[in-house]
């Protein structure tokens, strides 16, 4: 039977290249041999014909060349016929599995990304960083894009994990999936959106842009096939598989499935027990030879053999436990092997033999009525119908149909256990007579089928009963009878024996296999389900033979021949023959193999191409296999091989193929080749530990040259090993040879240095934590593999000094290459920027600090890695990880220091560089005031303290020379021209806030509309505030000296403020002095800014002078007190100065007074001139001018200074101070009538004067006071007097001001 995945075009393709064998030219009159074919036909030879030529007359004559090309050409084809031979015995494995199965419980690989797809994955993440997708994203999710676009993708450890075929799909979106976890999980918490929510959306978004355009559908039907063909392989795509492994073209694999009979389980159920039986016998030379491989002990010799035959016994059991069937399947069933469990101890021949119950056939039967022919008698409308049953069973009728058309097309299913039925059938047609009690039988038929009768309906003559007309009755009907599974050929020979069938006689034979070991010949007549006779095949030899003389019947022989027996079968034609010997040949076991005479007369014949008619098809498949040159792979007998060899070279094969495949394996094989490889160590002896030996030295070569291996794999392997070269099996203490031994120990060398190599390399072996679990299974690995044996435990010191020593030589490995990084980044940037300017730039201390920053951002960066994705892995040596992290960074403080050493004194630069990695150290558990934390210190310290006292000098001087020159106009006059203060530059946060000149600050913008200080006292607080900001954010992870610092800076501010206090309190009097005594005086704009600057140093205080401390906090109200008394002192200046305009008024007034010379004068003067002239009298300018003064001087206080309390208290002092003063005036004068003028005057002040305070605010009890109460009343006393004396005070009223608000 051809090859059920073969085609008719690979049949036709078959037979053309037979034509071009057959007509391949002779050279030179030298016949070319069958097996000798141009690679061109069928590949199996290198080509000859394209290139004739005659041979060499001697081998001197040839070249060098020809020489090597000869031999190039004859390695080549003993590689080719190696490998032909091996993929016979891997299809014989696939053909019929019977000890292994494909395991359904390996880890699915992943598709893994190739460098093509890497790229392809950058350029869509770039479009979509770039705007070029039509994917809704927010800030945020860009910004984790982006951050992992430049981390991840662009990393040169992504690329080379790419190369290694160690990076899948999967790895980058858990990268991802890592990444974006930490950045969702600080986001502020939004309403009614869990952050679980914006992960989903995030990582669906990213598999969006990872897919770009294409058809998710398309994508999934591609990973539901793939994760298919990783899982369960059928036969066929086994075979092609390993085809591909092997590098056999689809021509030979045709050629010698069909030769090998890999369809026919009988064939290949009989070639394992002729293997089986080949081993025990190779077993029992070694033992009678001696010829053991060398072992570590002699005493393990005769265990060896011992070891082979309880494998060949086992083999026997699980082959014997095998369903007799078709084969095939991959799971096997456990079935009871009856009364021959001993025949797999062979050359135990007992009595255990076969009784006739213990063969059991079961036959199903279909007998299918399709019509009756030759029914004339009855009447058209008359209703016929047909019976069937199988002797001893079951009775079935058809349906009923009319005379005139009797077909009927039913199908009856029986079982029976007899070999040659008898099936009877029955034509009926129902009567007619009233009496009649059953229905008229017409005629019937009886058969007797066997498996081997037509399967195809045909017409049978009927038995006609008595007294039906129609004589010539026909029915067409077919009968099928199946073959049982256990039933493997039958038919009709001739036999004689010695001790069964011992009369030459024509009987029914059945070959029945009871189990994978037994077989019987049995023979049956009609009708019995017990066979007659049986012989049991046990230890027979089957061969064809000559017609026997003296024995008539039969046309062809063969017997099968036992010691003291011979039984001698006949059948009627040749193929039938051939197929009985084959088919008891696969029965017996035994190693010759019959040869028809067919076959042997045509291989004499000189030209018999054609094969004969009377062959089967297997025998036509074998010549032209032996054509092709096949026959010697198919005929070679597998214990002749150096198995242990040929499995070495499939495993690597494999594993070539298994690396180069679209998954990321990681050396794991899939379960087809883990199938085939464990079904070819146990078929054909292939010990475990040399196969584990070879597995771990070609991954081991594959990881030295850069492929990604997985350690739990190379773990397994080398477990396996150990515990067999150690004699600490599970199943018992086994043989070891010294060749295993020594291999392991090399294994074992080269295993400890690639993973010390990988542990120094962890960060480009296992780049951000991929595949994962990698790093904790090497380090579980490099334990195992520094054991001395399988059972002591290696110390932990031992394994700790290890993984130390690998560590340390990893933060050099990692530095180097680290720093190698930023000088190409350099470059690129200098590159990228070319001018003039960056040349003079390459080595000055400014752009080695910048450089220097850039590579603290990169140690950073890895240090942080290596927690995120290493730390877990080296969770049993994290105080090594603390140590190596020490080691890398102390790598980084010489190249610190010397960018620290060559920058000028008194420079600030590198201040950011402090709080870069400060910022970074401090919060870190491990690094907190580790070795390089308080390396940093001591570098900093002084530089702190250095530039603080700097800050404290300047700031001094910037007072001084600010108040010398301070022209007390608010800062919103002066943020275009400001005094230019050098300063050294005072670094914030995160960069340098350089102060070379005092620029207009961001403050001032916010400031003013409130018309603060003056430009020095801002100056002032923003230097302090900044200064104590700038050291805060230094965030000094020493707390003695952060909070000496503080304590300082405290203290520093006090005594500036405090000298930003009496400047200001010394400036405001002498400003007073200088300003007029008389109502033309004008409130300033320069001291509402004095008293302003008193608010601000009084809410700065607050700020920059407080502390936890009793004695600082004693101190700061020292601060507040001083505050408060020179706020007391200016408003008492300034209301003093108020009430000498006051006094100034009423000395104009007191001209005025009764009794003196100037009065009397006046009033004499005007008296006179008045009797004349038109002569006008005082006017109120001196009352308006006073009234004028005070309503500037309130709105200006009111406007400008930005303290509400300082108001209040200052006008009730002055509206106190000049009430008081105008009470005492008029005390002074109690004896004495005022002057008409002097009353309107007064009165004026005094009603304008209450009136406007109380507008202003100031209270009613002040407003009220006793001295106002008097001062009202002598005025309307005086206004009383006046009117009557002087005829009225012209619309000038005390009492006005009792009604006016």
């Amino acid at each position: 039977m051809l090859d059920p995945s073969s085609s008719e075009e690979e049949t036709d393709e078959i037979l053309e290249e037979e034509r071009k064998v057959v007509a391949a030219p002779k050279v030179g009159g030298a016949r070319v041999s069958p097996s000798r074919t141009s690679e061109s036909s069928v590949g199996l030879q290198p080509s000859r014909s394209s290139n004739v030529r005659p041979s060499s007359p001697s081998p001197s004559v040839a070249s060098e060349k020809e020489k090597e090309d000869l031999e190039k050409m004859q390695r080549e084809e003993e590689e080719r016929k190696k490998r032909l031979q091996l993929y016979v015995f891997v299809m014989r494995c696939i053909a019929y599995p019977f000890n292994a199965k494909q395991p359904t419980d390996m880890a699915r690989r992943q598709q893994k990304i190739s460098k093509q797809q890497l790229q392809t994955v950058k350029e869509r993440f770039q479009s979509f960083l770039n705007g070029d997708t039509q994917i809704v994203a927010d800030e945020a999710f860009i910004n984790a894009v982006q951050s992992y676009y430049e981390v991840f993708l662009k990393s040169d450890r992504v690329s080379r994990m790419v190369q290694s075929g160690g990076c899948s799909a999967a790895d980058s979106r858990e990268v991802f999936k890592k990444h974006i976890e930490k950045r969702v999980r600080s986001l502020p918490e939004i309403d009614g959106l869990s952050k679980e929510t914006v992960l989903s959306s995030w990582i669906a978004k990213f598999d969006t842009i990872y897919r770009g355009e294409e058809d998710p559908r398309k994508h999934q039907q591609r990973m539901t096939a793939s994760a298919a063909s990783e899982l369960i392989l059928s036969k066929d795509q086994l075979y092609e598989m390993f085809q591909g492994i092997l590098g056999i073209k689809k021509f030979e694999h045709q050629l010698l499935y069909n030769a090998c009979q890999l369809d026919n389980p009988d064939e290949q159920a009989a070639q394992i027990r002729r293997e089986l039986d080949g081993r025990l016998q190779m077993a029992d030379q070694i033992a009678r030879g001696g010829k053991f491989p060398r072992f570590v002990s002699r005493e393990m010799e005769a265990m060896y053999i011992e070891e082979l035959k309880s494998s060949v016994n086992l083999l026997m059991a699980n082959l014997e436990s095998m369903p007799v069937s078709k084969g095939g399947e991959f799971k096997l069933q456990k079935l009871k092997r009856g009364h021959n469990t001993s025949i797999i101890d062979m050359g135990q021949e007992d009595e255990n033999q076969l009784s006739k119950s213990d063969v059991v056939l079961s036959f199903t039967l279909e007998v299918v009525i399709m019509e009756v022919q030759g029914l004339k008698s009855l009447a058209p409308n008359r209703i016929v119908y047909c019976t069937m049953e199988v002797e001893g069973g079951q009775k079935l009728q058809t349906d009923q149909a009319e005379a005139s058309k009797p077909t009927w097309g039913t199908q009856g299913d029986f079982t029976t256990t007899h070999p040659l039925p008898a099936v009877k059938v029955k034509l009926f047609t129902e009567s007619t007579g009233v009496l009649a009690l059953e229905d008229k039988e017409l005629g019937r038929v009886v058969l007797h089928p066997t498996p081997n009768s037509p399967k195809q309906a045909e017409l049978h003559k009927m038995t006609v009963s008595k007294g039906c007309p129609d004589s010539d009755l026909k029915i067409k009907l077919a009968v099928r009878m199946d073959k049982p599974q256990n039933m493997k050929h039958c038919g009709y020979l001739w036999a004689i024996g010695k001790n069964v069938w011992k009369r030459w006689k024509k009987r029914f034979f059945v070959l029945v296999q009871v189990s994978q070991y037994t077989f019987a010949m049995c023979s049956y007549r009609e009708k019995k389900a017990e066979p007659v006779e049986l012989l049991q095949l046990d230890g027979y030899t089957v061969d064809y033979t000559d017609p026997q003389p003296g024995l008539d019947g039969g046309r062809t022989f063969f017997n099968a021949v036992k010691e003291g027996d011979t039984v001698i079968f006949a059948s009627d034609d040749e193929q039938d023959r051939i197929l009985w010997v084959q088919a008891m040949y696969r029965a017996t076991g035994q190693s010759h193999k019959p040869v028809p005479p067919t076959q042997v007369q045509k291989l004499n014949a000189k030209g018999g191409t054609a094969p004969q008619l009377d062959a089967p098809i297997s025998q036509f498949y074998a010549d032209r296999a032996q054509k092709h040159g096949m026959d010697e792979f198919i005929s070679a007998n597998p214990c002749s091989f150096d198995h242990a060899s040929l499995f070495e070279m499939l495993q690597r094969l494999t594993l070539d193929h298994r690396l180069n495949d679209s998954y990321s394996c990681l050396g794991w094989f899939s379960p087809g080749q883990v199938f085939v490889l464990d079904e070819y160590c146990a078929r054909n002896g292939v010990r475990g530990c040399h196969r584990h030996l070879c597995y771990l030295r070609d991954l081991l070569e594959r990881a030295e040259n850069g492929a990604m291996i997985d350690p739990t794999l190379l773990h397994y392997s080398f477990a396996f090993c150990a515990s067999h070269v150690h004699g600490n099996r599970p199943d018992g203490i086994g043989t070891v040879s010294v060749d295993e031994k020594e291999r392991f120990e090399g294994i074992k060398d080269r295993l400890r240095v690639l993973l010390e190599n990988q542990i120094t390399h962890f960060r480009y072996c296992f780049p951000f934590g991929r595949p994962e679990g990698a790093l904790k299974a090497t380090l579980s690995l490099l334990e195992r593999v520094l054991m001395k044996d399988i059972v002591t435990p290696v110390p932990q010191e031992e394994v700790k000094n290890v993984i130390r020593k690998c560590l340390e030589q990893a933060a050099l490995v990692n530095y180097q290459r680290l720093s190698e990084y930023a000088k190409v980044e350099v470059e690129k940037n200098q590159k990228d920027h070319r001018d003039p300017e960056n040349v003079g730039r390459l080595v000055t201390p400014a752009k080695k600090l910048e450089d220097t920053i850039r590579l603290a951002e990169l140690v950073i960066e890895v240090l942080q890695q290596n927690e995120e994705h290493h730390a877990e892995a080296f969770a049993w040596w994290s105080d090594l990880m603390v140590e190596h992290a020490e080691t890398f960074l102390s790598l980084y403080a010489v190249d610190m220091d010397a960018a620290l050493e060559v920058q000028p004194p008194d420079s600030w630069d590198s201040f950011p560089l402090f709080q870069l990695l400060n910022d970074f150290l401090r919060v870190d558990y491990n690094l907190c005031n580790g070795k390089f934390h308080k390396h940093l210190q001591d570098l900093y310290a002084p530089l702190v303290v250095r530039y603080v006292d700097l800050m404290e000098s300047s700031i001094a001087q910037s007072i001084h020379r600010g108040f010398e020159r301070e022209t007390w106009e608010p800062v919103k006059s002066l943020t275009s021209n400001l005094p230019i203060v050098n300063l050294p530059k005072v670094p914030n946060v995160a960069v340098p806030v350089n102060l070379p000149s005092f620029s207009t600050p961001a403050w001032m913008t916010a400031m003013s509309d409130t018309d603060n200080g003056s430009g020095t006292s801002e100056d002032l607080f923003w230097k302090l505030d900044a200064l104590q900001t700038f050291i805060r954010d230094l965030h000094w992870p020493e707390e003695e000296f952060g909070k000496h610092l503080e304590t300082r800076l405290k203290l520093m501010s006090s005594d500036m403020i405090e000298s930003c206090v009496k400047r200001t309190r010394a400036a405001f009097e002498a400003k007073l002095q200088r300003s007029s005594r008389t109502a033309d005086f004008r409130v300033p704009q320069s001291i509402c800014t004095m008293f302003n600057v008193m608010v601000d140093a009084r809410a700065q205080s607050a700020k920059l002078c407080a502390m936890e401390l009793g004695q600082e906090r004693q101190y700061h109200s020292q601060i507040d007190n001083l505050i408060e008394e020179t706020v007391k002192e200016m408003i008492t200046l300034l209301v003093a100065k108020f009430v000498v305009i006051l006094e100034s008024v009423l000395a104009k007034l007191s001209r005025y007074d009764e009794g003196t010379l100037f009065s009397s004068f006046l009033s004499f003067t005007v008296k006179a001139a008045s009797k004349y002239v038109d002569v006008p009298k005082p006017g109120m300018d001196v009352a308006d001018s006073y009234v004028t003064f005070v309503r500037h001087s309130q709105d200006m206080l009111r406007d400008k200074v930005n303290e509400e309390m300082y108001i209040e208290r200052l006008f009730d002092q002055w509206y106190t101070s000049t009430m008081n003063l105008l009470g005492t005036w008029l005390t002074d004068r109690m004896d004495l009538q005022l002057h008409v003028y002097q009353l309107k005057i007064l009165i004026r002040i005094v009603k304008k004067k209450y009136r406007d305070f109380r507008l202003q605010g100031v209270l009613d009890s002040t407003l009220n006071s006793k001295m106002y109460d008097t001062v009202r009343n002598r005025l309307m006393l005086e206004e009383a007097t006046a009117s009557v004396r002087e005829g009225g005070m012209q619309g000038i009223s005390m009492k006005d001001s009792d009604t006016e608000d």
